[in-house]
């Protein structure tokens, strides 16, 4: 009869041939510490990330910038309000640092632009279609208040008719602003890769 082999004896003779990179585990660490660094920055915990970046060398300093990479162009989006666009510009000027090219500077600003015309414009047409929608709302408010015999205020966003054409419309204006996203990103990798 044959020995059984403990499960350990087993996990031990399939890991023999797996050895250890040290380089590969370099590479990963730094590229989680780019990361780390970059959400740092942009919760405003460190105020640049040039002087990171020039404490390191070679690879170590490459697969840091690909953390910072990483992180800051998957800021690059259409912001869900005023709020948001400070982060996206700050992502957008470390982009800059990181890539250190001056058409691209150029692009990050008109981006800035555009994300801001889009938030006035989605402030706009929610202006717009609450006053449209107002009178139905204030229709469904009476008929709530007579049936519980109490005051009812309805918020818009409540009402499943409003919140569907309101989802439907900002969709399309959505639309027609993420092309900037998506070259703005697609620009970032290609200089960043070249």
């Amino acid at each position: 009869m044959g020995r059984i082999k403990s499960s350990l004896e087993i996990a031990l003779e399939r890991t023999e041939a797996v050895k250890s990179d040290k380089g590969s585990i370099g590479h990963f660490e730094a590229k989680q510490k780019g990361k780390k660094l970059a959400n740092e920055y942009l919760n405003g915990t460190v105020k640049s990330l040039e002087n990171e970046i020039k404490q390191l060398s070679g690879d170590e300093q490459t697969n840091l910038k690909q953390g910072i990479f990483d992180v800051l162009v998957s800021q690059i989006t259409l912001p869900g309000s005023k709020d948001e666009i400070k982060r996206i510009e700050n992502a957008c000027q470390e982009l800059n640092t990181i890539i250190a090219d001056k058409s691209f500077a150029g692009l990050t600003g008109q981006f800035v632009k555009i994300i801001n015309q889009y938030i006035d414009e989605a402030t706009q047409f929610e202006e717009a279609i609450k006053r449209q929608f107002a009178p139905r709302l204030r229709q469904k408010e009476e008929e709530l208040s007579s049936r519980l015999g109490r005051p009812v205020r309805l918020d818009p966003f409540q009402d499943p008719e409003f919140a569907a054409l309101f989802n439907q419309n900002l969709n399309a204006i959505k639309g027609n602003y993420q092309a900037a996203v998506d070259q703005l990103r697609e620009e970032a990798t290609r200089l960043f890769e070249s």
